[in-house]
């Protein structure tokens, strides 16, 4: 195995000045002191032999990884996990002054019309069919990604006052869409919020799909059983399921794409769900894109003490002991191979871990290489608003914590690349 130190595994990489005055206090954002440590590797199987070829990481290596992610890390999908049925609440051609043509999609959980279920918002260009599309959960309901009035306002629990969705909240969270830039450039957007599916908080999962596939007599997940995260991630493939049903929809195009929390969600959601050709990572930090094993920013145990609804209960067991994890984030971007994928960075965002992002794509690129696909193109991190890459594409760019116009560009960019 490969041996990293916190300064030789930056060799050769642009030093990218990090902003840390509005991370938490009490974690390491020192380059310097990054401990020590191995990665697993990705081309090695359980049983020590070296994979040299397509069908033994696909018959081989592959399974094992995928076993290790969900035993140790995500947790188990229940076979019993299905939606019942989709259901067609609205269609307008020529909404949004006329540039799209909207559809709200209900996906119902159960036989009952009205229990449970997730409703799918649809903005697709009037004059491409079928359509590439973006699909991504949504944090405060689909009301909030665009001022539409016609957007159904969402029953589900939600974080705000009251905790209930209201007409004051229509667009809020607008800038974070991007939808006007996609329907010029020929893209799509479906997004779900994704308190439809599980609620974001640690309600011992009574609450959401999760107590829908109980056995009977049980109460809560097992171990290896899925946390929030894995819930959200099933409800992104049975929104894909009705990409699938939709002729305006270039089912063979859909890019899942998430931001913090959500986006470990669509990291997870590509690696089970091989139907998404194109997967994107924003700001994903500590379970998601970046480097457990680097313990810079966010670390496992803070992650699983914080939203210990996250992850399955096995991941607990690494809480200060990341160097004892039988995988790394690597290895889960490699899971996509040789699907492209996107990860995002930015500068203000230590917390998130920015480096350790970009080195989770480096050391992926082993595996597409194996599979014949061109990775990064670079060992460099890139500078500040400049991205890289072939199949893997990355990029750190100026600001904070969020989703902006540029990145959107960036993800076009690279979807032009792929989906023409």
């Amino acid at each position: 195995m490969s041996r990293f130190s916190g300064v030789i595994a930056m060799a050769g990489i642009c030093l990218v000045p990090l902003l840390v005055s509005a991370q938490p206090r009490g974690f390491n954002y020192d380059e310097s002191k990054v401990p020590s440590f191995e990665l697993p590797r990705s081309l090695l199987t359980n049983g020590g032999e070296l994979v040299d070829s397509a069908r033994q990481w696909q018959r081989v290596r592959r399974p094992e990884i995928m076993t290790l992610f969900e035993d140790e890390m995500y947790g188990r999908t229940p076979a019993s996990a299905t939606v019942d049925r989709f259901e067609l609440i609205s269609s307008q051609v020529g909404a949004l002054d006329g540039t799209a043509v909207r559809k709200q999609i209900r996906a119902h959980f159960t036989k009952q019309d009205d229990g449970p279920g997730m409703d799918i918002l649809i903005y697709l260009p009037p004059s491409r069919r079928p359509a590439p599309i973006f699909l991504g959960l949504n944090f405060s309901g689909n009301h909030t990604v665009n001022a539409d009035p016609a957007i159904r306002l969402t029953d589900s629990w939600v974080r705000e006052k009251d905790n209930r969705a209201t007409e004051r909240d229509r667009g809020w969270k607008s800038s974070r869409w991007a939808i006007d830039s996609m329907l010029e450039r020929g893209y799509g957007l479906a997004t779900i919020y994704y308190g439809d599916i599980d609620p974001d908080f640690h309600d011992e999962f009574k609450n959401g799909v999760h107590a829908l596939n109980y056995r009977q007599g049980q109460q809560m997940p097992d171990p290896d059983q899925w946390g929030s995260i894995g819930a959200w991630a099933w409800g992104l493939s049975r929104a894909l399921d009705y990409c699938e049903t939709d002729r305006d929809i270039d089912h063979n195009k859909v890019a899942v794409m998430g931001h913090s929390r959500l986006g470990k969600t669509s990291l997870w959601a590509g690696a089970q769900d091989e139907r998404f050709a194109l997967v994107i990572s924003n700001n994903s930090g500590c379970g998601g894109a970046a480097l457990s094993r680097r313990r810079f920013g966010e670390t496992v145990e803070r992650i699983n003490t914080s939203f210990p609804h996250w992850f399955c209960g096995n991941f607990k067991k690494y809480n200060g002991k990341e160097d004892q994890l039988p995988l790394d984030q690597h290895m889960l971007i490699a899971l996509m191979a040789p699907r492209p994928v996107y990860v995002a960075s930015a500068v203000g965002d230590s917390w998130a871990d920015p480096r350790g992002e970009f080195l989770s794509c480096l050391h992926a690129v082993d595996v597409y290489r194996l599979l014949g696909r061109p990775g990064l193109g670079t060992e460099k991190m890139p500078r500040e608003n400049s991205s890289v890459g072939e199949t893997l594409g990355y990029h750190v760019r100026a600001g904070k914590h969020d989703v902006t116009e540029y990145d959107w560009q960036r993800y076009m960019d690279f979807a032009d690349k792929h989906f023409r």
